[in-house]
C-alpha cells in the first residue's frame, strides 16, 4: 500500500461517523490536497469545546465563519463575539470567486452560495439587541470575582446584597450598589451596625473605587435592565436553521474588564438556566470567543479560575465553547486540557521565541507518521491547519493537514443599509431595547434618606421651640421682681424699719 493510500485509508478509518457531522475540508499529503478525503467532526463531541488558532492572517476568521454555517445548516445555534466586526457577512450570500471554485474543486466537495439567519447584538450603545443584566443577577461571589476585592471587601458586598434582600432594595444598576454602599458607612450607618456589625468606611471606599474603574469601562451600559433571557440564543428559523448571534464588539477592544464581564455573567447565566443535556447527539449551542487573550491576558487568578470551573461543567447543559486566538498559550492549561477540537493554523518563527513556541505548540497533537508537526505549522497555506477532533466515543482522531473549506456566506462586512434592514427585522431589538429605569435601591434609599432628613428637621424646629418657649416663660415669672414700683419700693422699706423699731422698743 502506498503512503497516499494509506493516508487515505488512515483519514476515512479515523473521520468516519455513524452519527452526523460537519465536513471542515480534505486532508493534505506532501503539499497536495487528497480529494475525497474528507476532514469531519461529529456534532455529538463539539460540546467538549474547541480551539481556533494560528497567526494573522492563515483564516481563522474564515474556519469559524464555515464551522458557524455548518452549524446553523444542522439546526444548531451559534454565538459569536466580533472584536474586529469582520463577520457580519453571515447574513448575505457569497459572491463568489475563481479561487474559491478552484478550492472546491481540490476538495471534491459542491460550493453552494447562501444567506443565513443572523441576529446583531451589542454591549454598548452600537446599533444591535442591547445586552444587559442586573447587578442582583450577578450575586455577591461573582460580583466580588469581577472587581476582585480583598476577602474583606468580599464580605462587605456579601453584607450589602443580604441587606437589600432583608429590605427588599432592588439592585439593578451599579447606581443602586454605589447608593448603598455610602449609604452602609454614612446616613445608615447605625442600622448596619445593629443588624450586621460595622461596616469600615475604608472598605466600601476601595469597592467603590473598583466599581468606577469599571463603569469608566462601559459598565454603567451593561448592568441595568432589562435583562438578556439566555432562551432567546437557542432560536431557530422555520425551515429549522439555527440562528447565528454576532455580538459586535469592535468598540470595547480597549475594555477588557467588561468583556470578561459579560463573558463571566453569560456562562453563569447559561448554567444556571439550561437544563441538563449530558452527552447527546446534537450540541444545543456553540459560543466562539474571538481574540480569546482579550478575557485571560486581563483576568484576575479569582475570574480565571470562575472560567476554568464553568468551561468545565457547562457543556454537561449542551453547550460548547471555542476559543479563537493567535496562539494557543494565550490560553491557560487548565482550559486547554479540556479542549476536543483543534484547528491550528500557520505559525510563523521569527524569533528564538517564536521556534520554541512552536515546539510546544507541536506537542499538544496527536503523534502522527505523515508529517513533522512543527515543520508543518510553519509552512501550512492561508486556509489550510492541523485539525485534531474526538470521534463519537471521546477519542482524539488522527492529525490531518486539511485544505478548509470556503464560507458560503459573503466574507466581508455589510452595509449601513443592510444592517439597518437586520435591525428592523428583528423581535428582539423591540424585546430589549427599550430602556427601563424603574424604582430600585438608589431611589428607595434617596426617598428614605430624604424622609429621616425631614423627620430630624422637624425635631429640631420643636426642640427650638421649646427651647424658646421656656425662655419666654422664665422672663415672664422673673420680670416682676426687676420692675418694682419705686414708691412701694419705698413704702416697703419704710414699713420694715418702723416694725424693726417696734421690736426694738418693746425689748428696751
Amino acid at each position: 500500500m502506498s503512503n497516499r493510500d494509506k493516508f487515505i485509508e488512515t483519514l476515512k478509518k479515523g473521520y468516519t461517523f455513524k452519527g452526523d457531522y460537519i465536513t471542515l475540508g480534505a486532508g493534505i499529503l506532501d503539499n497536495e490536497t487528497v480529494t475525497n478525503s474528507y476532514v469531519n467532526v461529529p456534532l455529538k463531541t463539539m460540546n467538549r469545546h474547541g480551539l481556533i488558532a494560528g497567526a494573522t492572517g492563515t483564516g481563522k476568521t474564515k474556519t469559524l465563519q464555515v464551522l458557524s454555517e455548518n452549524l446553523s445548516e444542522k439546526g444548531i445555534p451559534v454565538l459569536l463575539m466580533d472584536i474586529k466586526g469582520d463577520l457580519s457577512g453571515l447574513a448575505q450570500p457569497s459572491p463568489g470567486h475563481p479561487k474559491i471554485d478552484e478550492r472546491h474543486e481540490k476538495i471534491g466537495l459542491p460550493f453552494t452560495p447562501k444567506p443565513f439567519p443572523v441576529e446583531i447584538m451589542s454591549l454598548s450603545e452600537q446599533d444591535g439587541v442591547r445586552l444587559r443584566a442586573t447587578v442582583s443577577e450577578f450575586g455577591p461571589v461573582l460580583i466580588s470575582r469581577i472587581l476582585d476585592v480583598s476577602e474583606t471587601q468580599a464580605g462587605v458586598i456579601a453584607v450589602i446584597f443580604k441587606y437589600c434582600d432583608d429590605n427588599k432594595l432592588p439592585l439593578l444598576d451599579l447606581k443602586d450598589f454605589k447608593k448603598i454602599l455610602q449609604y452602609s458607612t454614612k446616613d445608615g450607618k447605625k442600622e448596619f451596625e445593629d443588624a450586621y456589625g460595622r461596616i469600615s468606611p475604608a472598605s466600601t471606599g476601595a469597592i467603590l473605587r473598583r466599581i468606577v474603574e469599571l463603569e469608566q469601562q462601559g459598565g454603567d451600559l451593561f448592568f441595568g435592565e432589562k435583562s438578556f433571557e439566555v432562551e432567546d440564543l437557542i432560536r431557530t428559523t422555520s425551515d429549522g436553521r439555527g440562528y447565528i448571534n454576532i455580538i459586535r464588539l469592535t468598540d470595547i477592544q480597549d475594555r477588557p474588564k467588561l468583556f470578561s464581564t459579560f463573558m463571566l455573567s453569560l456562562l453563569a447565566e447559561i448554567y444556571e438556566t439550561f437544563p441538563e443535556q449530558g452527552d447527546s447527539d446534537v450540541p444545543k449551542l456553540i459560543m466562539f470567543v474571538d481574540e480569546a487573550h482579550l478575557i485571560f491576558n486581563e483576568a484576575s487568578k479569582a475570574l480565571l479560575n470562575q472560567i476554568e470551573s464553568i468551561v468545565k461543567l457547562i457543556r454537561s447543559k449542551g453547550v460548547g465553547l471555542y476559543f479563537v486566538t493567535q496562539n494557543p498559550t494565550d490560553v491557560p492549561e487548565a482550559v486547554l486540557s479540556q479542549l476536543g477540537l483543534k484547528v491550528q493554523h500557520a505559525l510563523r518563527a521569527f524569533t528564538a521565541k517564536d521556534r520554541k513556541a512552536i515546539k510546544l505548540t507541536a506537542q499538544n497533537y496527536p503523534d502522527t507518521e505523515f508529517y513533522d508537526t512543527a515543520e508543518t505549522l510553519t509552512s501550512l497555506g492561508i486556509g489550510e491547519a492541523l485539525v485534531s477532533a474526538l470521534d463519537e466515543k471521546g477519542r482524539p482522531s488522527p492529525l490531518a493537514a486539511t485544505m478548509m473549506r470556503a464560507p458560503m456566506s459573503r466574507m466581508d462586512v455589510l452595509s449601513p443599509s443592510e444592517l439597518a434592514n437586520l435591525y428592523n427585522d428583528s423581535k428582539l431589538v423591540l424585546k430589549y431595547n427599550e430602556e427601563i429605569d424603574r424604582e430600585s435601591a438608589y431611589e428607595m434609599l434617596n426617598e428614605k434618606i430624604k424622609k429621616a432628613e425631614e423627620v430630624k428637621a422637624k425635631e429640631e424646629e420643636r426642640s427650638e421651640k421649646e427651647k424658646e418657649r421656656k425662655k419666654t416663660t422664665r422672663r415672664k415669672s422673673s420680670g416682676g421682681y426687676k420692675r418694682q414700683n419705686p414708691v412701694v419700693k419705698v413704702l416697703t422699706s419704710a414699713t420694715f424699719i418702723r416694725a424693726v423699731f417696734g421690736i426694738l422698743k418693746k425689748v428696751m
